[in-house]
């Protein structure tokens, strides 16, 4: 009994001794700094000096700040404006790569480059391709076709929509994947029986796609919504920012707060307060796609 016992141990021993290096790894890097960051949160932090116990002065201070204020506004449209605008071009692109065919194949991994390519990159890129002068390829483009200059990212009217542009066009491909996995999972006995009942297309995607995509657009909303709160470098690559603080979203502010003014507590509640908001939109979306799994 005691040597059964004792493999049993053994056994349950193993898969943690593979676990416990990255476990370590991310408390070390992960888990460790976020607890940290939850402290400083509630403190004037003085490298030098010592730290100063604040309470919930920081938090006072970051939804009191009107650049906060205004950087949260900025979030909110380019996570409605991402999201849905990614959830449509990908939703249309699914229904264009559907299919068997080796040259979809081909396409689709055309098309998802912009998903494994470093979002860094992608600015930088896009940043390029947007500059302001009559040099700039888009102007360049533009003045072949007899149309002015634009400023595109250093206007403050037209910066923001210029960067939702570019993270609808990175987000798209993603949510085309997973939208295609939808598409798949459908019975193709209820396209037969619906083109012998004579049913339009409209009516096919009205009552056969749409239906049937539903728990993989919750997924799409759920993931894109996080990432479109989380945004931060395609905005620091693309505009920092700016122009005149016309593109500052939640986390450019906290950044600049935190690694340019040296205000690490405030920083850090900022950061602490999207986290809340991350958890409780995460909570909320699992909470209703359960119903309506149940329902």
């Amino acid at each position: 009994m005691r040597t059964v016992s004792a493999r049993r141990v053994r056994r349950g021993l193993v898969p943690w001794l593979f676990l416990a290096p990255g476990l370590l790894l991310a408390f070390l890097f992960k888990f460790g700094p976020m607890l940290e960051g939850i402290r400083m949160s509630f403190f004037k932090v003085q490298v030098f000096l010592g730290d100063e116990w604040l309470g919930l002065g920081n938090y006072v201070t970051v939804l009191s700040d009107p650049r906060f204020v205004d950087a949260l506004g900025h979030t909110l449209l380019l996570a409605v404006g991402t999201t849905l605008g990614a959830l449509v071009i990908g939703g249309a692109l699914a229904l264009l790569m559907e299919g068997t065919s080796c040259r979809l194949w081909f396409v689709r991994t055309a098309v998802f480059l912009p998903v494994v390519t470093a979002v860094a990159v992608i600015g930088e890129v896009w940043r390029v391709i947007l500059f302001p002068t009559e040099s700039g390829f888009a102007n360049q483009v533009l003045g072949a076709l007899g149309l002015p200059a634009q400023q595109f990212l250093s206007d403050p009217d037209t910066a923001l929509f210029w960067v939702m542009v570019v993270g609808i066009w990175t987000a798209a491909p993603y949510n085309m994947v997973i939208i295609l996995a939808g598409l798949v999972g459908i019975d193709r006995t209820l396209y037969e029986a619906a083109a012998v009942d004579g049913v339009s297309i409209a009516q096919r995607m009205r009552h056969i796609v749409l239906p049937a995509l539903r728990p993989a657009v919750s997924v799409v909303l759920t993931l894109a919504a996080i990432r479109a709160l989380r945004i931060f470098t395609e905005v620091y690559v693309l505009t920092g920012g700016g122009p005149a603080g016309a593109t500052e979203v939640w986390m450019t502010r906290t950044f600049s707060l935190g690694f340019d003014a040296n205000d690490l507590g405030v920083a850090s509640a900022a950061s602490v307060l999207l986290l809340l908001a991350t958890l409780t939109l995460t909570l909320v979306a699992r909470i209703a796609t359960r119903r309506k799994e149940l329902a």
